[in-house]
């Protein structure tokens, strides 16, 4: 046997496991996108479902159960705004902002509150820029919004050096001229430094109210049709590695054959 035929086997053994590996990663990317599929449909399904509910009127006293993630709902009251921040790497149509949050007071006896996405502003940018006035009105209230279960949530990073940057203060309101600025919003963190009983849901306004700010949330996308035809993509190249799998498998067994079949070979 020369060393050619003695590498060949080794190589064709190698080429079975590299596609045999990738056969099971192609169906299980293209099943993870169905799932991804399935995913969406239910939201879907779970805003549907939502929005043919009344609007629900927040109260103090409101039961857990009423707080339907996508639900309409009205709130009344006063703006606690001392305890407003700022919710910073907020962007829209691929500008730079900031989430204005601050607790509306439902009830004053209480001190029951419920958080308030206000609305979207650009961030300053360049050394002269300022941050947009931020209206702090002091009378009664009533908007409209839309519920979810907490504030969207960014990634974050930061050293021991600024473990504290985008933190929510100990205590509200901190000091400075601007509202503090944090990178996410933990509503028991943000109870505790406001001092409020905040209600385990957050309000994303969309009521008018003449402050100027962008109220255009982001939405989940529903576009299940999308990871299907990921899906699809995926299944495809699994098809091609599972064909080659046999080809090269085919190709192998033949040339065993052929060689056992050569004049003079001993059994």
């Amino acid at each position: 046997m020369t060393a050619t035929s003695s590498i060949a086997p080794k190589r064709t053994l190698a080429t079975l496991v590299v596609l045999a590996a990738l056969l099971a990663i192609f169906v299980e990317a293209g099943r993870w996108q169905l799932r991804r599929a399935d995913e969406r449909r239910a939201i879907g399904q779970q805003i549907s479902a939502a929005s043919s509910h009344a609007p629900l009127q927040l109260q103090a006293g409101t039961p857990p159960a009423e707080f339907i993630k996508w639900r309409s709902a009205l709130a009344s009251g006063t703006w606690v705004n001392a305890a407003t921040v700022l919710v910073e790497n907020r962007s829209f149509e691929g500008r730079p902002g900031l989430w204005v949050a601050t607790p509306l007071l439902l009830d004053a006896g209480s001190r029951s509150a419920v958080v308030v996405l206000r609305g979207w502003i650009p961030s300053p940018i360049g050394p002269e820029a300022r941050l947009q006035a931020i209206p702090a009105p002091t009378a009664p209230v009533t908007l409209q919004g839309t519920m979810t279960d907490q504030v969207p949530r960014l990634f974050e990073l930061w050293s021991l050096e600024h473990r504290h940057a985008g933190k929510m203060p100990a205590r509200l309101p901190a000091p400075g001229q601007e509202p503090p600025r944090v990178q996410n919003i933990d509503l028991a963190a943000y109870a505790q430094a406001s001092g409020l009983k905040l209600l385990p849901v957050v309000v994303e306004q969309t009521s008018d109210d003449g402050s100027g700010f962008v109220r255009q949330w982001p939405q989940p996308s529903q576009d299940a049709n999308q990871n299907i035809s990921y899906a699809m993509q995926w299944f495809s190249f699994a098809a091609i590695a599972a064909i080659a799998w046999l080809v090269t498998l085919a190709r192998a067994l033949r040339r065993r054959r052929a060689s056992g079949a050569q004049p003079g070979r001993q059994p």
